[in-house]
């Protein structure tokens, strides 16, 4: 019961505050309207970036962004492998609420992506998001964090999620939810590229890469509205509705205490990327406990955390690091400092608490 308890008071507290906001119309129609949600059946997507049986992540440090994403995931094999010519694709970055980053994702490292993605021939490309409910309208936050201006000038679709319909897709192995309703628009381009922030978050202990397609998922199903007590978990078992094609973790400034809108900030100048979820979220994880990240992050091994461990039980991705094959390059100046970091992140990695 005292989830049911709390999920009440999430559902009126945010209610009132869209209606004290003057949103009415998202309070009517993401509170209280049923979804219209058509049943799909999503197709499977194979992480292509792989060493035989090993998971690859590369970490690359620099100043320019452009080139940091082009030699990430050179390092992997290459734009080639994900097939991009004459294709649609998404990118999902996090546009949570109005404030610049680590707050959301880096505008340039969104630039970055979309010219590369140009030159490897995508025919269309989106950038699409859906707020914090608080926050919403999501293209008045895309304004104010500045991605909207890197968007607008390289004549770029964008997308918010809740001006769009939405689609129902099972979700049988879940304990606390058994179907997710997700933003149709996931499921109409042919590659979604995933491209959170790697940060600490005061409910949800971090948000990265599992975390960031909760800006795909219909308001009703915040994890807030499901369990309160249990954000990791349901954060988990909704992921099981998509998997994206490739994860760009933006690295360049994260919070390692204190998220998703203010806290504690440090300045890797870093871009991780891989094509597995649970090993996108462990590297990142990896990256704030080496910058000293706060207790909740460096009290457990990254593969103890709560959002990790259930997706591990569903099988979203790698289970251990002896699964993972980290390949890193320094385009920065520091190498010595770069060097000691990946040290770390190895040892984070491999080290049971």
């Amino acid at each position: 019961m005292p989830i049911i308890k709390y999920r009440l008071f999430y559902v009126i507290s945010v209610t009132i505050f869209l209606i004290l906001k003057l949103q009415w119309r998202y309070a009517f129609r993401h509170h209280f309207l049923k979804p219209r949600a058509s049943k799909i059946h999503p197709k499977p997507v194979q992480n292509v970036y792989k060493d035989s049986d090993k998971t690859l992540v590369s970490i690359v440090h620099g100043d320019d962004t452009y080139l940091m994403i082009k030699e990430s995931i050179g390092l992997l094999g290459g734009l080639e492998k994900l097939d991009v010519k004459g294709k649609s694709v998404l990118i999902k970055p996090n546009i949570v609420n109005r404030y610049p980053s680590p707050s959301n994702t880096n505008p340039f490292v969104i630039k970055s992506l979309i010219r590369l993605l140009r030159e490897f021939g995508a025919s269309k490309i989106l950038v699409g998001d859906m707020s914090a409910i608080f926050a919403l309208p999501t293209k008045k936050n895309a304004i104010k964090s500045g991605i909207w201006e890197a968007i607008n000038n390289e004549n770029i679709e964008f997308v918010s999620f809740e001006d769009y319909d939405w689609v129902e897709i099972d979700i049988p192995q879940g304990k606390f939810i058994k179907k997710a309703i997700v933003s149709e628009i996931i499921y109409t381009v042919d590659r979604v590229i995933n491209v959170p922030v790697i940060k600490t978050h005061n409910y949800a202990n971090y948000t990265i890469s599992l975390k960031n397609f909760i800006g795909a998922i219909h308001p009703q199903q915040r994890p807030y509205f499901i369990a309160p007590n249990f954000w990791d978990e349901v954060i988990a078992e909704l992921n099981v509705a998509y998997t994206p094609h490739l994860n760009i973790l933006d690295g360049t400034r994260i919070f390692i205490k204190g998220g998703p809108t203010r806290g504690t900030v440090a300045t890797p100048n870093l871009v991780i990327v891989t094509g597995d979820r649970i090993a996108a979220d462990v590297a990142g994880l990896s990256v704030i406990k080496a910058f000293g990240g706060w207790n909740r992050i460096n009290n457990k091994s990254v593969w103890e955390q709560r959002q990790v461990k259930r997706a591990i039980e569903l099988n979203l991705g790698v289970c251990s690091s002896s699964e993972l094959k980290i390949v890193s390059k320094c385009l920065g100046t520091n190498k010595s400092n770069f060097d000691a970091l990946i040290q770390k992140i190895h040892h984070v990695l491999n080290n049971a608490s």
